[in-house]
């Protein structure tokens, strides 16, 4: 085979590999899948959190139990589970997340269908006796027939009872309920099966999901600092909400189980209640804003003003029913990466506060309105599992419950066209001892986007004293190497410093590479000499040779450092700052030695690249095609080994890291 031939890193053949696959990734995947098979068989794969960390199809694996079920019973509990489900999406836009958990739905809807058809049919009915057999199943099979196929009643029933969202823009709400209505329309094969309409109004809101009280308890706190007569005042709002959820239950179970017609009077009524309910609680809510509520006009357009520019939306009343019993089963989104400052509102009473992070402030809010047993699942700027203000926020997902984080790259692909960052999906679900998960820093390209998510790979994420990020893992080897990594006595903080010494790096750009020299890079502007305002120095500490230095940090195993602790986007001193070493590399000659056959080699290879800017006019900038000195480098990890104790095994993990992207044809990154 190829790969035993010294080709580990090349693209393996079509006949066993994925698109843009090399061999090292191929035999990599068919051993887990191997891996994966045998744990299955030995009956070791056993729970929910089993299915998630070892990436398996878990809509398949649902259709499988259903449609091979010996018992009724089970299907029934399948059925009362997936036709009871709430799902939010508190950021809905124009609905792509609801629209896919329709999808999801579907299948799970139609193979408990499918089931029930197949006990009915196979059950005897002798005169006089069992006539009632799966009486259940005939009820809901009989509801399917008065509409008109199948494919519609799944749909209709879902729209209905399982999807909510919330969003703050009303033209996106509209967009969303138009998506699902046409995702319904389209199972109409004649024009006389046409049908109202399903009314999703108090299902697909407009409101600030970050603006709101969720619970009594937060309206307690927020009338008792007021001075208001809380506990009266709760009583009352309490039965006027529960009595509005009754007729909201009613009011979807009109367009499901009964004639599908709804009074006009119905629903404007609905909405009156609904509305002076929320209009009580606003005004405590303006009160904990610091809007001053009182009758006069002065006060009342202060208080519309807020009103208008914070949209509040109360959960608790909205959509009292479902958080009564526990709260939401599955929430889902992609909420917007802005900064507090960007928005033109300050949520009050939130954890999170302190990231000034609005996507910050999703999580937790989607938190509080979790059912105990729910899960959670969003996309987010990996800034999530690497940077300090977000420490606040992993400490929500991951408390009481299991967390898993995919993390993802913006070059050569990226998740969503207009967005220039990585990312990160993490999945939360609750569970009686806490574990965390994390994937590498996966990249891809387009012609593999089909196998991305597929090809997910979780490893163990070790909990780091004192430490903000998670550790981005390929394989579970790399605990062993992060340990090795922690346990040396210097760190290069410790180097940092002012001294004669001097080591220049580009805070920005280098996407498979960090470049570090001992001489400042050459940049011209207009044809003057000058310096790129993203290069700065590291000043060195007296005693420590910045040839070695720049070995050190130019080394892949400085490399991997960076890759599993940081955010990927600037390189910053922290960064660096904590990275850790000995004085022994130091004191090994080997290692000056190949610091100045790198740096040399370096300049070599290097051209100065033009570039034509609108405001500063023409700029050379002394451009370096690391991937050249790739021997020296390995080198340079090869003597690093000896000083860090890693063994041949984790040596070959560090000089192959990342190796596909920083020296393949992906790899076209000038620095």
């Amino acid at each position: 085979m190829p790969y035993l031939s010294g080709d580990w890193n090349k693209e393996a053949a079509p006949g066993f590999a994925l698109p843009t696959e090399i061999w090292r990734e191929t035999i990599a995947r068919r051993q887990r899948y191997a891996e994966v098979r045998e744990k299955i068989k030995a009956g070791q794969i056993t729970d929910i959190e089993d299915l998630i960390t070892y990436n398996l199809d878990l809509r398949q694996f649902a259709q499988d139990v259903i449609q091979y079920a010996e018992s009724p019973d089970l299907v029934r509990a399948f059925w009362k589970g997936i036709s009871s489900i709430k799902v939010l999406d508190p950021a809905c836009g124009s609905g792509a997340f609801l629209f896919a958990a329709l999808g999801i739905l579907y299948d799970l809807y139609d193979a408990c269908l499918e089931r029930m058809e197949q006990f009915v049919s196979a059950a005897a009915e002798p005169a006089g006796g069992r006539a009632q057999l799966y009486s259940d199943f005939r009820e809901v099979l009989k509801q399917v027939s008065t509409h008109p196929n199948r494919a519609y009643y799944i749909y209709k029933s879902i729209i209905i009872s399982n999807l909510y969202g919330v969003d703050i823009m009303e033209e996106a709400v509209e967009i969303c309920k138009l998506r699902l209505f046409l995702k319904l329309a389209a199972q109409l094969e004649r024009p006389e099966q046409i049908e109202p309409l399903p009314d999703i109004d108090f299902n697909i809101r407009a409101g600030n999901s970050l603006i709101g009280y969720t619970s009594f308890k937060d309206v307690k706190r927020a009338t008792d600092a007021s001075g208001f007569d809380f506990d009266d005042r709760a009583r009352k709002i309490e039965e006027a909400a529960e009595d509005l959820d009754k007729a909201f239950q009613l009011f979807r179970q009109q367009q499901t189980e009964l004639n599908g017609t709804v009074e006009a009077n119905h629903k404007s009524e609905l909405r009156r209640r609904l509305s002076e309910l929320g209009d009580q609680l606003d005004l405590f809510l303006a009160e904990d804003y610091g809007v001053e509520v009182a009758d006069d006009l002065a006060s009342r357009a202060a208080f519309e003003g807020w009103r208008h520019n914070y949209k509040p939306f109360n959960w608790l009343v909205e959509f009292f029913g479902i958080l009564n019993e526990g709260g939401f089963n599955v929430i889902v989104g992609n909420p917007p990466y802005l900064e507090a400052r960007e928005v033109g509102y300050s949520p009050r009473g939130l954890r999170t506060g302190d990231s000034k992070a609005v996507h910050g402030f999703f999580v937790e809010r989607s938190s509080d309105l979790l059912s105990p047993v729910g899960g959670m699942s969003m996309i987010l700027p990996m800034s999530l599992v690497s940077t300090q203000r977000m420490k606040v926020v992993q400490d929500v997902l991951e408390q009481d419950r299991s967390t898993w984080y995919s993390n993802f790259a913006w070059r050569p692909a990226k998740l969503f066209d207009q967005v220039n960052r990585a990312l990160t999906i993490f999945i939360s679900i609750p569970t009686e001892e806490k574990s965390v998960f994390s994937t590498g820093y996966t990249k891809w390209t387009a012609a593999s986007r089909s196998d991305l998510i597929p090809g997910i790979t979780y490893v163990s994420a070790p909990t780091i004293r004192g430490a903000f990020w998670v550790p981005k893992f390929q394989r579970s080897l790399e605990h062993e190497i992060l340990r090795k990594v922690l346990q040396q006595k210097l760190s290069v903080e410790e180097i940092w410093g002012a001294g004669p010494g001097v080591v220049y790096y580009r805070t920005t750009g280098g996407l498979y590479w960090k470049v570090f020299t001992n001489f400042a890079p050459k940049f011209f502007v207009n044809g003057t000499a000058g310096s790129s305002s993203r290069e700065t120095t590291m000043p060195i500490r007296q005693g420590y040779d910045p040839v070695v230095v720049t070995a050190l940090l130019s080394s892949t195993t400085f490399w991997w450092w960076y890759t599993v602790a940081s955010n990927l986007r600037d390189l910053n001193p922290s960064d660096i700052q904590g990275f850790k070493t000995n004085p022994a590399v130091f004191e090994d000659p080997s290692l000056a030695r190949l610091g100045s056959e790198y740096l040399q080699d370096l300049e070599e290879n290097s051209h100065m690249l033009t570039r034509q800017q609108r405001q500063t006019g023409t700029t050379q900038t002394q451009s370096f095609k690391v991937q050249k000195s790739k021997p020296i480098i390995d080198e340079i990890d090869t003597v690093l080994a000896s000083h860090y104790g890693f063994n041949a095994e984790e040596l070959d993990f560090i000089q192959n890291y990342d190796i596909k992207y920083r020296v393949g044809a992906s790899s076209d990154d000038e620095s």
